[in-house]
This record gives structure tokens, C-alpha cells and sequence, in this order.
């Protein structure tokens, strides 16, 4: 499909990030005053825009085909024995680094308990209602609904283990929480009928672990009022904490000045993180975290918006609208996506929502692209953790599979401040480059890398990284191979790679529609001895080339320019390497007099990279043979 060019800067040349600065935008408190939010509340829950609990009717009408698979689901659950979460699952985290043994039977239980609500919802006969108490009864018991890996960060304790009246507040103690509300406001009467005391304790509960933790505490770093989590950094944590807290308070809280208070402390926490994010809409945690990060930003916008009676919205805003398109851009097809960082190169975003977050911003990009990819395919919904989403899928999915937009991929796509560059052309060649710093959310070393696809499959990779643990997020991350940069599709200099921090920053970006240049001369230690180093990518036709023309003090190692790549690598000629991926081919193309080929087989034992990948991928590093102070390097890269 031809793509059109999409231009989002009015310049082509990008910051230079020695320090990141967070521009004071406060989209929504520069619109709205807290006696206005206060005034535009909607109170008692009136705001819901669902049926009620008994309006069998609506719900059919609501559920239209998915009411007897939902039923179906929950009647998997009627005997379902709940899971014990064991002391030392939670000291597991600790001992050997591993999340899952304590996260996998909280989230069974979890999962049980969201797909029996949606069933009874969808009945309607209180079948479901016994075995949703002892779920939510279950639950109730439990000294902490926080993950074991996030009670080791953010407790008073700092230990995995919860301690009784050490309330934290995190992503999963507040999808519970949400969960947990919507089973109040649905279902406190039908469980009065058995036993009040079931809905009093649960009203009790979400006070005391979410309603009154979120007022009283200002300390959480994703809350954004004490510097975020290091150097000033917020990401989807504050969306998704914040928006889980004001859903929660939405349901529960009817005293109108406490629901004041926090919903005027989430307006708070909201401005900070959008500006903390880049006002041009580039998201530096990639895809597979737009659901969590933008998608939060729209799922707690939609709420405000509801809470208030559509009085208080910032959706008209292009900061929002750009970081919604952003899902978009980044497909390149076939369900791969452009990843940096932590993200993985396949997926990112439901369609539903993503059709949801461009009508509300007026985004035919965004709604045409949900609703063409949707085509044709089979729809389900399922409980779960995120009701709201849930039940906001329901209400726009007849409008959802009925639209007839359409969408044109983009060819060209520059956001000057995240310095994310994407180009293509009708000869089925894509490529994303990109500028930034080492010290992003969910970082790798990766300023000047980029990632090649022939015909929507990528040949020139970023591997992504591999399952959670505890060296994950601790001062060991950058001993994790998929961090460094030298796993990634940059230079090695005078025996350096980049190294972790802010200062690591991307110099004089360039961008065209197709090309891209960058210096990275602050990227790498002083060590490396760099006075200029420009890395460039030049599309024409099948064929990208990369260069690198350098100037450096001293040289007094071999220079290593590496490539990461999968499937078939053949290296024997030099001067040559052929690559074959799944019957796409490519041509790597180098001066066999300046550089000797080396090829490095990983292994790939972790199961998140694996999925993507396969058993293993591959290093292609060409090792200068001669030691230079000054020269430029040539590397073509033609699709055959």
C-alpha cells in the first residue's frame, strides 16, 4: 500500500539532549481550576453509562453476540479452587530474582474472578454470585494486593515480603482495585441478600487500600510530586496508577469533597507525566507499552470526562492526538511494529481502544487503521482485570465493527524532540532510525540505532528484551546482553559502546524523507576519544546505505561497527553477507579491505524473546583491520 508522508516537525533537525528538560505545559490545569472540576463533578455514580444490574434487556442489548460465550467462561470457573499466593512465592523475588511464582496464582485468581463477574453480568440469575464472593472474599484476606517484584521497590520495607498497614500503591494493587469497585457497584445488593457483611468488608478494603492510600500519600514516585523515578522520570505507571485510582474513587466515593480532592490530585499527576512525555506524541517505551502508557492517558481522560459530565477534556489538544497516532506510525505490517527499548517488535494496542482514543481526538488515522485491521477478523471479549475497558468495548464495538474508514500507512514520519525517524518507499523497504539518550524509560544503550524491514518483516532487529526479573530493573540491568549497546545496530569505538546515562545523547539529528543522520560524538564515554562521529542512512530504491564518518584523538583500538539480524547468515565471502529470513533476502555490503566479518550465534533460552525470534539470532560485527584517527565507512544494504 503506498504510504503518504506525514511530517511532524516544523524543523528537520532535532535537540541536543545533554540534559533532558521537561517543559511546564499543564495542559489541563492551565484550562480548568479546581473549584471548576469541583463544580462539574457528576455525583453517585450517575456517570455510569451502562445498564443496571437488573436491566436484563440492556445488557442484551449491550452483549449483543458475546452474551453466551461470556456465560461459557464463567461456568469454566464455577469450581475453580483459589490459589494460595505462599510466603515464600513472595520471597521467591528476593532469593532468585523470579516474579511468577508469586505473580502467576494471584493473576489466576484474578482472572477468575473478572471472568465470573462478566458472566453473572451477562446472565443475570446470580449463578456466579457464590463462587464471585469467595473470590472476592479470598482476596480480601490478603495482606497486600501489590506485586511481590514492585513491594521490594516502593514498601516502606523495601522487601518483598507485604507487611500488614504498608499499603503500596501499584499497577496491579490498582487494576484490583478497579476491578474490585465495579463488583461493588454492581453487586454489594445481590451479596447484601446472602450476607451484608461480604460488601462491607469489600467497601472497607478499597477504602483503607486504595481510597485512603491515594490521599494520604504523595510519596510514590509514578504520582510524579517527588521527581518521578529518577531523573525526573515518569512513564505508563502514572497514567495507569492514576487512572485506575480516579475509576476507583468514581465508584466508591460519594462524600463530593473527598472525590474532589482526588480527582484534582490525578489532574495533577496527569499534567506531570504529559509533561515529562515529548510534546511531539513519541513514546521512548515503544508499542508494546501504548496501551499502558497513551492507552492509560485515554482510559483516564475518558474517565474525567465521564466524571464531570464532559466538561473537563483536554482531547482537542495535539499533544494527545500525536501520542495516540504514535500505535500507528510504528506498525509496519503484518503485526510488526518499530521497537526500541523494552519493546517487543510484535503488537501494541486493541484495536477497540484504539478506535475509541481517535474518535475522541478526532483522529481518522487512528480509527481508520483500527477499523481496516479489524476486518474480517473474529471479535471477543473476555472479564477481566480491566472492567472499564471492558465495558467500554462493549458500548462503542457496534460503531467500532460497523466503520467504513480506511487508512494510508505514512512514508515518512519525524518526531523532532523523541528523535524517532521512520521512512519507507514503494519498493517494500522501511526503515527506523532514531536519535534520543541513555537514560529513557525502559532504556538500552541504543542512541544512532536503527532497524530494517523488507516487506513488512524485519531483517535488521532490535532484539527487545527478555522476561522480568529482579536484575531487570536494579543496578545490574546493563548487564543484560539485549541492553548493551553493543547488541545493538551501532559502532563500537577505540573499544567502547555506549554506556547508561542522560549525558549519552544524540547530537545535530538530521531528517529527510529519506535519510537521517546523527552525531554521536556525546554518546560515548570521553574515553572513546570521539571529536566527531556522524552515523548516516540513505534509502534509494531496495538499497539503504549506512555510513560513518568519524574524526577521533586517539586510536588505539579496532573500531567495530555491529548489525543484528536473524535467520540465515552467510558470511563466507568476504566483502559479502547474505541474510535470509523466512524468504526475505538481503545483501550486507563492505569494504573486505577495511573490515573482516565476524558472526556471533546467541542463543535464545527466554521464552519472551524466543516467541518473537526463534532458538537464536545473530551479531554481525565487522572489525576494522587497520586503526584510524579519521575515515568514513561505507555499508550498503539491498533487498534482493
Amino acid at each position: 500500500m503506498k504510504r503518504i508522508i506525514a511530517l511532524l516537525a516544523f524543523s528537520v533537525l532535532c535537540i541536543t539532549l545533554i540534559a533532558r528538560e521537561t517543559v511546564q505545559r499543564n495542559l489541563i490545569q492551565k484550562r480548568y481550576t479546581f473549584d471548576q472540576v469541583k463544580a462539574a463533578l457528576v455525583m453517585d455514580q450517575k456517570w455510569v453509562p451502562y445498564p443496571a444490574y437488573a436491566d436484563r434487556s440492556g445488557w442484551d442489548a449491550l452483549l449483543g453476540g458475546h452474551k453466551d460465550a461470556l456465560i461459557k467462561q464463567g461456568e469454566q470457573f464455577l469450581d475453580y479452587e483459589w490459589k494460595v499466593v505462599k510466603a515464600m512465592d513472595y520471597m521467591e523475588y528476593e532469593l532468585s530474582g523470579n516474579r511468577d511464582v508469586m505473580q502467576n496464582p494471584l493473576g489466576a485468581n484474578n482472572r477468575a474472578i473478572g471472568v465470573l463477574f462478566a458472566a453473572e453480568l451477562a446472565e443475570g440469575k446470580g449463578r456466579f454470585i457464590p463462587q464471585i464472593i469467595n473470590g472476592v472474599w479470598h482476596t480480601c484476606e490478603m495482606t497486600s494486593w501489590a506485586l511481590s517484584a514492585h513491594l521490594a521497590g516502593l514498601s516502606y520495607a523495601k522487601r518483598s515480603l507485604p507487611v500488614k498497614g504498608d499499603n503500596t500503591l501499584e499497577l496491579t494493587q490498582g487494576d484490583m482495585s478497579q476491578m474490585l469497585s465495579w463488583i461493588y457497584y454492581y453487586l454489594h445488593q445481590e451479596f447484601d441478600k446472602i450476607q451484608p457483611e461480604f460488601s462491607k468488608r469489600l467497601k472497607d478494603e478499597l477504602k483503607y487500600r486504595e481510597l485512603d492510600s491515594y490521599l494520604e500519600r504523595d510519596d510514590f514516585w509514578w504520582m510524579g510530586f517527588t521527581g518521578g523515578n529518577g531523573n525526573g522520570l515518569l512513564n505508563n505507571w502514572t497514567p495507569w496508577c492514576t487512572s485506575n485510582a480516579i475509576l476507583s474513587f468514581m465508584l466508591m466515593e460519594n462524600d463530593k469533597e473527598r472525590l474532589a480532592q482526588a480527582v484534582w490530585k490525578s489532574i495533577k499527576s496527569i499534567d506531570l507525566y504529559l509533561n515529562y512525555v515529548q510534546g511531539d506524541g513519541g513514546i521512548e517505551e515503544g508499542p508494546s507499552y501504548w496501551g499502558h502508557a497513551p492507552g492509560k492517558l485515554y482510559d483516564y481522560l475518558n474517565a474525567l470526562y465521564m466524571i464531570t459530565g464532559g466538561k473537563i477534556s483536554i482531547f482537542d489538544e495535539k499533544q494527545v492526538r500525536d501520542m495516540g497516532e504514535y500505535i500507528v506510525r510504528s506498525y509496519v505490517g503484518d503485526g510488526w511494529v518499530v521497537n526500541f527499548a523494552d519493546a517487543s517488535a510484535r503488537g501494541g494496542g486493541e484495536l477497540p481502544m484504539i478506535f475509541r482514543y481517535g474518535k475522541a481526538v478526532g483522529s481518522d488515522l487512528m480509527m481508520g487503521y483500527a477499523a481496516q485491521m479489524q476486518k474480517g477478523k473474529p471479535t471477543s471479549v473476555s472479564g477481566g482485570l480491566d472492567m472499564s475497558r471492558f465495558f467500554e468495548t462493549l458500548r462503542y464495538e457496534k460503531e467500532f465493527l460497523g466503520s467504513d474508514k480506511t487508512y494510508t500507512p505514512s512514508n515518512y514520519t519525524w518526531y523532532p524532540v523523541t528523535e524517532f525517524h521512520y521512512m519507507s518507499n514503494p519498493e517494500g523497504v522501511f526503515v527506523a532510525a532514531r536519535g534520543g539518550y541513555n537514560n529513557e524509560s525502559h532504556n538500552h544503550n541504543d542512541v544512532g540505532s536503527f532497524n530494517l524491514y523488507y516487506d513488512n518483516l524485519p531483517v535488521i532487529i532490535d532484539v527487545g528484551v527478555g522476561s522480568y526479573t529482579r536484575q531487570t530493573f536494579s543496578s545490574e540491568r546493563y548487564s543484560i546482553w539485549t541492553m548493551q549497546g553493543n547488541y545493538h545496530n551501532i559502532p563500537m569505538v577505540n573499544g567502547y559502546a555506549e554506556p547508561f546515562g542522560t549525558k549519552y545523547a544524540a547530537k545535530d539529528c538530521k531528517s529527510t524523507p529519506t535519510s537521517f543522520s546523527v552525531d554521536l560524538v556525546n554518546a560515548y564515554p570521553a574515553e572513546a576519544g570521539i571529536i566527531k562521529w556522524i552515523r548516516s542512512y540513505n534509502l534509494a530504491g531496495k538499497t539503504l546505505k549506512v555510513s560513518d564518518q568519524f574524526s577521533l584523538s586517539k586510536a588505539v583500538a579496532p573500531n567495530q561497527i555491529n548489525f543484528m539480524t536473524w535467520g540465515n547468515v552467510d558470511a563466507s565471502k568476504p566483502g559479502v553477507i547474505n541474510v535470509e529470513v523466512r524468504g526475505k533476502k538481503m545483501q550486507l555490503k563492505y569494504d573486505a579491505k577495511s573490515f573482516k566479518a565476524e558472526v556471533e550465534t546467541i542463543k535464545l533460552t527466554d521464552k519472551r524473546l524466543s516467541s518473537v525470534w526463534g532458538d537464536e539470532v545473530y551479531r554481525i560485527s565487522l572489525k576494522a583491520t587497520k586503526l584510524q584517527k579519521s575515515g568514513k565507512y561505507n555499508y550498503t544494504i539491498t533487498k534482493l
